[in-house]
C-alpha cells in the first residue's frame, strides 16, 4: 500500500481506493474530505489512470490550487499539471474556448464581470427609454442571472406566459425585451458573462452530441467537491458528462448547504442516489477539528432540521471547554465583551491574534466590533469586504460631514457634489477645478462666489451650485448646536442619501441601508459614551477624530497577525482555535428575511451549524438585549438557535430567560405592594410637584425625607462590590493619583490626578494604548484594580 494511504483512517481509506462506479462521500465538518479527494486522485494516477482522463471540480480557485499542490508532492508536478482541475467556471470556460466557433463566438471571447454587465444593462434601459427607477439595472441583472442559471433562455422566456405575467405584475413588462437586447449585445461584442459559462456549456453539450461524446470519453473519472452547493445548471453538466461511464464521485455535507440565495439546490445531494444505479455511499463522521463539546452542541442543533442525510458526527478529541453564552445589554457592550475576552485570552494563554475569528450574519455588524477592537489596540482584518468605514455608502456620509467641518476638503466635495445626482456634471466640476487653481481658492469658495468669477455655466447649473453651497452652510449652522447623531441623521435625510439608497431593492442596496443605519447607531453610542468624558460634547469634530483612528488602521496593508472578521458565508471551509459568533438574536440570526418557510429556516440553522463548527478549541455565542436601529434602542430576544443547543454543552454566563425590565409606565399609577404584602394605592398628591417648605428666620433647613421603595421579597439587594454602575466609593476619596483602574471602553489605566468636588469631581487617567482621558466620576464606570 502506498505510504501516504497510511495517514488515512478506515472510513477515509474506503472511498479513497474505490475507483469505479458512482459514489457519494457524505463528509461531516472537519472530517478530512479534502485529504480524501486529494489522495483519491493520487491513488487513481498511481494505478495507471491517465491524468487527462480525470476531471476535478471545486468551488474556489484556492481549493483547486491547494489540492493540485498536494497531488504534485505525491505523483510529481509534471503529471499533476495534466489534471483538469478547477472551478466550474474556469473548467467550462476552457472547454468553451475550444468549441466556441460552434456557438458563433470567437475563441478569444471576452468574459464580462458584474460591472461590465451593469453598464450594458444601464445603456439598454436608456436606449429603450424606460424609467430607470422602475427598471433598476442591478435588479434586472440579478433577474437575468437567475434565468440563465435556471436554463431559461430568451426563447424559453417568451414561451413561458407565467414569467411574462410575473414581470408584468412587477411593473416590468419590458423585462423580456431587455433580456433579449442584453443577450444580442453580448453576442455582438463576442462576450459571455459568468452565467453564460454554464448556460453555453449546457447548450454546447445538448445541441452537439459529438461534442458531448468527445468530453465523455475524455473525462472518464469525475470528482465534484462541495456537491451540496451546485445549482441546476451545474448539476445538468455533471450529469451529462458522467452519463457514459458513471465513474463519478461527489463529496459534500448537506448540513453545510448555505448558498440557496445564489441558486444552490440542496436536492442535488439529497437525491444523488436516485440519479445513478448502485451508488456506493461512504460516510466521514469523525471530526478531527473540534472538541467534543463543540461537536455535540452542533449535532444537537442540526438535528432539529427535518431535511437531512443520515450521519452521526463524532470526535475522539478532548471534551474542551463548554460553549460560552454571553448576554450584553447593547451591541456596544457586546463588542466590548468580545474585545476584552480576546485580550484576556491572548494574555492568559499566549495566543496570536490570528487564533481568533469573529463571525456575524451581516456585514453591518462589524462596526461595533471594530470600534471595540480599536479601543483595545487589537489589530484585525475584514475578509470578503471593506472595513466598515471604507465602504462606499459610509464614505459618502462621512464626506458630507467632512465638508461641514472643512469646506476646503476637495476630495470630499468631489465625492458628493453630484451624489445623490443633482444635475452637476463632470464638465462643470472640471471648470470649477480650473478656476479654483487659477484664483488659488478652494472649489467651495469659487462656487460660493460664482457670480464674481469667470466660470462659464448656464443659469440652471449656477443655481444648482449655489443650492449645494446653501445646503452645506445650513449644516454648518446646525453643527453649532447639534450632536453628531442629530446632525448626521439630518444630513442623510435632507441630502437625499437615504432616498437614493432606498431606491435600490437588491441585496446590495439593502446592505447599504443596513450600513448607514449602523453608522448612525455608532454615532448615538459615541454620543452616550462621550458623556463620561469631561469637556466632551459628542460633537462632529470629536467623532471624525475618532473615525480617523479607524481609517488609519484600515489602511494598514500588512495582513499578518490579525483577528479575522467575516460573515459566516465566507467562513465556510475555514477553521480557527477561538470563534465568536455575535448577534445571536431573533430577526438578526435567524434573519427576519429567512423565516417565511421551513426550508429557509433550515438553511439559517445550517448556517449556524457552519459557524459553530469553525471552532477548534473554544466557541463564544453572544447576543444583546437591545440594539440601535436608526438611532433608537430596540429590544431584542435571544436567538432560538441558542435554546436549541443541549444545555449540557453550554456555559451560560447570563441566563437566557432573564429579560431586561424597562417598563414604559410607572408602576405607581396602578398601585404597588408594601413590605407586608398588602396592595398600596398612593395618594394622588404624589404625582404633583412637591410643595417647597417655607422657613422662618433662624429655622434650620432639613432635607426632605426621601421615599423608600419597598423591596420585593424575592429579590436580593445588590452589593456595591458587584454593582456594574459607577463605584460610589470613588466619591469618598478612595480614588487617588497612582491607582490603577479598569474602564469598559478604554481598558486599563493609571490615575494621574483628581480635581474638582462633588458631582463635578474629575479624574485624569492615562489609558494603555488610548492616551489620557479626563472622566467625570459621576458617569464613569471605573473599577479600581490596584
Amino acid at each position: 500500500m502506498e505510504k501516504y494511504l497510511s495517514q488515512l483512517n478506515d472510513a477515509q481509506l474506503q472511498p479513497t481506493i474505490q475507483i469505479e462506479g458512482p459514489m457519494i462521500v457524505i463528509a461531516g465538518a472537519g472530517s478530512g474530505k479534502t485529504r480524501v479527494l486529494t489522495y483519491r486522485i493520487a491513488y487513481m494516477m498511481s494505478k495507471g489512470i491517465d491524468a487527462f482522463n480525470i476531471l476535478a471540480l471545486t468551488f474556489t480557485n484556492k481549493a483547486a490550487r491547494e489540492m493540485k499542490e498536494r497531488i504534485a508532492s505525491i505523483v510529481g508536478s509534471t503529471e499533476a499539471k495534466n489534471l483538469w482541475m478547477g472551478t466550474f467556471h474556469s473548467v467550462f470556460a476552457r472547454i468553451l474556448r475550444s468549441e466556441a466557433d460552434k456557438l458563433g463566438y470567437p475563441s478569444n471571447f471576452t468574459i464580462y464581470d458584474t460591472q461590465d454587465s451593469d453598464r450594458l444593462i444601464r445603456d439598454i434601459i436608456k436606449e429603450l427609454q424606460l424609467d430607470k427607477d422602475v427598471y433598476k439595472y442591478k435588479q434586472i441583472r440579478s433577474r437575468i442571472s437567475s434565468y440563465k442559471n435556471s436554463l431559461i433562455t430568451v426563447r424559453a422566456y417568451f414561451q413561458n406566459p407565467e414569467l411574462i405575467e410575473a414581470d408584468t405584475m412587477a411593473r416590468r413588462p419590458r423585462m423580456g425585451d431587455i433580456y433579449k437586447a442584453y443577450v444580442e449585445r453580448c453576442f455582438k461584442a463576442g462576450a459571455m458573462d459568468f452565467d453564460d459559462l454554464l448556460l453555453k456549456t449546457n447548450e454546447l453539450l445538448t445541441r452537439y452530441p459529438e461534442v458531448l461524446a468527445k468530453y465523455q470519453n475524455r473525462f472518464k473519472y469525475i470528482l465534484v467537491d462541495e456537491y451540496q452547493d451546485t445549482n441546476h445548471s451545474q448539476y445538468l453538466i455533471v450529469r451529462a458528462l458522467s452519463d457514459k461511464f458513471q465513474n463519478i464521485c461527489v463529496v459534500g455535507d448537506d448540513a453545510q448547504s448555505i448558498y440557496a440565495f445564489r441558486g444552490a439546490n440542496i436536492n442535488n445531494i439529497l437525491n444523488f442516489q436516485k440519479d445513478y444505479d448502485d451508488v456506493k455511499v461512504f460516510r466521514l463522521e469523525q471530526n478531527y477539528r473540534s472538541t467534543k463539546n463543540i461537536v455535540n452542541a452542533a449535532n444537537s442543533v442540526i438535528d432539529k432540521n427535518q431535511t437531512k442525510l443520515d450521519k452521526v458526527v463524532w470526535t475522539a478529541n478532548d471534551d474542551g471547554g463548554k460553549i460560552v453564552v454571553h448576554r450584553s445589554l447593547t451591541d456596544a457592550d457586546e463588542g466590548r465583551y468580545v474585545a476584552s475576552t480576546i485580550f484576556d485570552n491572548k494574555m492568559n494563554h499566549q495566543l496570536q491574534n490570528s487564533d481568533f475569528a469573529i463571525l456575524y450574519r451581516t456585514n453591518a455588524q462589524s462596526r461595533s466590533i471594530e470600534d471595540a477592537l480599536r479601543k483595545r489596540d487589537i489589530p484585525y482584518r475584514i475578509y470578503g469586504g471593506l472595513s466598515f468605514y471604507q465602504r462606499k455608502e459610509i464614505k459618502d456620509v462621512l464626506s458630507y460631514l467632512r465638508l461641514i467641518i472643512n469646506p476646503k476638503d476637495e476630495e470630499a466635495l468631489k465625492r458628493v457634489i453630484n451624489f445623490p445626482p443633482r444635475g452637476i456634471g463632470q464638465t462643470t466640476i472640471d471648470k470649477l477645478m480650473v478656476a479654483a487653481n487659477g484664483y488659488n481658492r478652494s472649489i467651495f469658495e469659487v462656487m460660493k462666489n460664482i457670480d464674481k468669477t469667470n466660470v462659464k455655466v448656464n443659469s440652471g447649473t449656477k443655481n444648482k451650485l449655489l443650492d449645494f453651497v446653501t445646503l452645506i452652510e445650513s449644516y454648518q449652522v446646525m453643527n453649532q448646536t447639534a450632536d453628531v447623531f442629530e446632525l448626521a441623521e439630518h444630513v442623510t435625510k435632507s441630502s437625499g442619501l437615504i432616498k437614493e439608497f432606498n431606491k435600490d431593492g437588491t441585496p446590495e442596496g439593502v446592505t447599504r441601508m443596513e450600513n448607514i443605519e449602523e453608522l448612525l447607531n455608532g454615532m448615538q453610542d459615541f454620543v452616550e459614551g462621550q458623556k463620561e468624558i469631561a469637556d466632551a460634547t459628542g460633537s462632529l469634530t470629536e467623532f471624525l477624530e475618532d473615525v480617523a483612528l479607524a481609517t488609519d488602521m484600515d489602511n494598514d496593508k500588512d495582513d499578518g497577525d490579525k483577528v479575522a472578521l467575516m460573515t459566516i458565508h465566507l467562513a465556510k471551509g475555514l477553521e480557527f482555535p477561538y470563534v465568536y459568533i455575535v448577534g445571536l438574536e431573533e430577526d438578526l440570526f435567524p434573519s427576519a428575511m429567512s423565516m417565511n418557510t421551513r426550508s429557509e429556516l433550515e438553511e439559517e440553522r445550517r448556517l449556524f451549524y457552519v459557524a459553530l463548527t469553525r471552532a477548534e478549541k473554544q466557541a463564544y455565542l453572544t447576543y444583546a438585549l437591545s440594539r440601535y436601529r436608526w438611532g433608537k434602542l430596540v429590544d431584542s430576544e435571544p436567538s432560538r438557535f441558542i435554546q436549541e443547543i443541549d444545555e449540557a454543552y453550554l456555559d451560560i454566563q447570563t441566563p437566557i430567560e432573564e429579560q431586561r425590565i424597562n417598563p414604559m409606565l410607572s408602576a405607581d399609577i396602578f398601585g404597588d405592594v408594601d413590605s407586608n404584602g398588602h396592595k398600596t394605592v398612593y395618594n394622588k398628591v404624589r404625582f404633583k410637584p412637591a410643595k417647597q417648605p417655607t422657613f422662618k428666620k433662624g429655622q434650620t433647613k432639613q432635607a426632605p425625607e426621601k421615599y423608600q421603595a419597598p423591596t420585593p421579597k424575592n429579590l436580593k439587594r445588590v452589593s456595591s462590590a458587584t454593582s456594574s454602575a459607577a463605584n460610589t466609593n470613588l466619591f469618598d476619596g478612595n480614588l487617588a493619583a497612582g491607582n490603577m483602574v479598569k474602564h469598559e471602553r478604554f481598558g486599563t489605566g493609571e490615575v494621574l490626578k483628581i480635581e474638582g468636588t462633588g458631582a463635578d469631581t474629575k479624574a485624569e487617567i492615562k489609558f494603555t494604548g488610548v492616551g489620557v482621558k479626563k472622566l467625570l466620576l459621576r458617569f464613569a464606570k471605573l473599577e479600581v484594580i490596584g
